[in-house]
């Protein structure tokens, strides 16, 4: 049975459960748009009749703007990640300890998390363009000062201006891909964010070990904001707003008598000639091509968006909020859980490969993060391309109909990995187990990690798309106060309990933490239905003052 849709795009049924979604329209009695390669799956959202809607760009426009969305977070992630490889080299000549260093590190990431109630209602304010040109070039100059961030005092300051530039990378190409594609295909490129994202982080400490290596640990700064300057570049020449205030949620009938057509500043009807008497002709029509842009060049490159109310404090306040919000703080707890790892993986990786009886290099400690690439790509595959065939084919069986939840059953090949890698790299580090082992161990970690990115974001944007700018400020939060715990402790933990004691502890933690999921497939819709009418009228407040992305 199908669910009930709205007539036009100012209706919104207050009965809906947020996040269920008819996907697939397995009788093909749908009057709504259907995409064009798959005619049996419903566009959610639907997209408005204007040519400039992002959902109704040409798919060459589509993917520059994923494009430089991608560029912007390998750069800026690669930035964030220079001291991985070199944290021994690098505690000698700012004179810092290891244990600061990696308190830095928590700071940065707290900051990263912290920073997107400025960052984030500022790009849905006044332009993600403008967001990501302004926050690239703030990097820039910070990541210059790095080498010259000399004492504890000065690398923590570094690293705290690096973490709150740096902050959009956390949040706003997520919303970006919201803004430019489909629920069917979304964690498709929500999985290439990830890659770009953990690959950024894990591939950064391959070529940092061998500049430190061959011209000095300043040029693994210095290189760095060379990349993030040519990016920027590249952003300001070819880069085009997505944010649209549009006036639909969710999936639109299209009516036989007339065709709504909403773009930022018109609404019209017009009145349609076509006969209706046999509505299946219509139910089963293709996705309709867009009309031209009617924007110049100029106008695609503008730096300031179109203006709107100003709401930048009620965005931020209303991200505290939804800190309340079942659905979303799991999110942001998967999110920062499976970070953990990663930054346990980060801060032990050059104090242990470094250490006999392996004595690596910077630039071999780098080298073995290749493994970690390896473990990223293959998630990103998994979780994207594989993720929404996965989701298309339980709606199948569930008569049309998707749940948030139906990704989740993903998580069950992390929550296995993550135990058995900790164990092998923990455990195996304190019995000096071969080299590769531990190798092997990175990789797994990073493909453990990287499933988490995906998994938890696409829940939260299928679970509350009109809101999903907003709530994964909050989502980040959660995940970078975890993160900043971990960072500001893994040293002394190590230290305290030794290699063994503490990653089986760590191991054991993981896989109870990491089978939350299983609770959320039981009871999300529950949380969800908690939420409805609160989230319902969120919407309707945002479609009144044109917020709605």
């Amino acid at each position: 049975m199908a669910l009930p849709v709205a007539s036009n795009h100012g209706d919104i049924d207050e009965s809906l459960v947020p996040g269920t979604v008819h996907l697939v329209d397995l009788e093909h009695t749908m009057a709504t748009r259907h995409a064009k390669d798959q005619r049996d799956i419903v566009l959610v959202p639907t997209p408005s009749a204007d040519p400039d809607d992002p959902l109704n760009w040409t798919p060459r426009r589509k993917y520059m703007a994923l494009t430089c969305a991608l560029l912007y977070t390998w750069f800026n992630g690669m930035a964030l990640s220079v001291v991985y490889s070199v944290l021994v080299p690098l505690s000698d000549a700012l004179a810092v300890t290891e244990g600061d260093l990696n308190a830095g590190t928590g700071y940065m990431f707290l900051l990263l998390g912290w920073g997107l109630l400025f960052w984030q209602p500022f790009a849905l304010q006044y332009g993600k363009r403008l967001t990501y040109l302004a926050s690239l070039l703030a990097l820039i100059a910070v990541t210059v000062w790095g080498p010259y961030a000399r004492g504890n005092g000065q690398w923590i300051a570094n690293r705290v201006l690096t973490g709150f530039f740096a902050a959009p990378i956390e949040a706003l190409p997520e919303t970006s891909i919201a803004d430019l594609f489909f629920a069917h295909e979304r964690a498709t490129y929500m999985g290439w964010y990830a890659f770009t994202l953990a690959g950024s982080n894990f591939f950064a400490p391959v070529i940092c070990g061998f500049i430190n290596d061959g011209v000095g640990y300043r040029w693994v700064f210095y290189f760095q904001a060379i990349f993030c300057a040519a990016t920027w570049i590249f952003l300001f020449l070819f880069m085009e707003e997505t944010n649209y205030d549009r006036r639909t949620v969710g999936i639109v009938a299209e009516t036989g008598d007339r065709v709504i057509e909403t773009g930022p500043d018109t609404e019209k009807t017009k009145e349609a000639s076509a006969d209706t008497s046999d509505p299946a002709e219509r139910l089963s029509s293709p996705e309709r091509p867009p009309a031209a842009s009617t924007k110049t060049f100029l106008q695609k490159m503008s730096i300031l968006d179109r203006p709107r109310p100003f709401m930048m404090h009620y965005r931020a306040w209303q991200s505290l909020k939804l800190l309340s919000w079942p659905c979303v703080f799991y999110s942001g707890f998967s999110y920062g859980t499976y970070l953990i790892y990663f930054n346990i993986l980060n801060a032990t990786a050059s104090i242990i490969l470094g250490a006999p009886p392996y004595n690596f290099r910077p630039s071999l400690v780098g080298l073995s993060y290749i493994s970690c690439v390896i473990g990223v790509t293959a998630a990103s595959a998994f979780t994207g391309v594989f993720s929404d065939r996965f989701i298309i084919r339980l709606a199948r069986r569930n008569n049309g109909v998707s749940e948030p939840e139906h990704r989740l059953w993903l998580f069950t090949v992390s929550t296995l990995v993550i135990p058995a890698s900790l164990i092998l790299w923990g455990v195996g580090a304190a019995h000096e187990v071969h080299w590769f082992g531990l190798v092997f161990a990175m990789g797994t970690t990073a493909f453990a990690n990287t499933m988490g990115v995906t998994l938890s974001v696409s829940y939260l944007i299928d679970t509350y798309r009109d809101i999903s700018g907003d709530a994964l400020t909050t989502c980040i939060i959660i995940r970078n106060t975890m993160s900043f715990a971990i960072g500001y402790g893994i040293t002394p933990w190590l230290e305290n309990l030794g290699y063994q004691n503490c990653f089986i502890s760590v191991a054991f933690v993981g896989l109870a933490i990491c089978s939350v999921y299983l609770v959320m497939i039981k009871w999300g819709k529950t949380f969800r239905e908690m939420k409805r009418v609160s989230y319902w009228r969120e919407v309707k407040k945002r479609i009144d003052l044109g917020l709605v992305h």
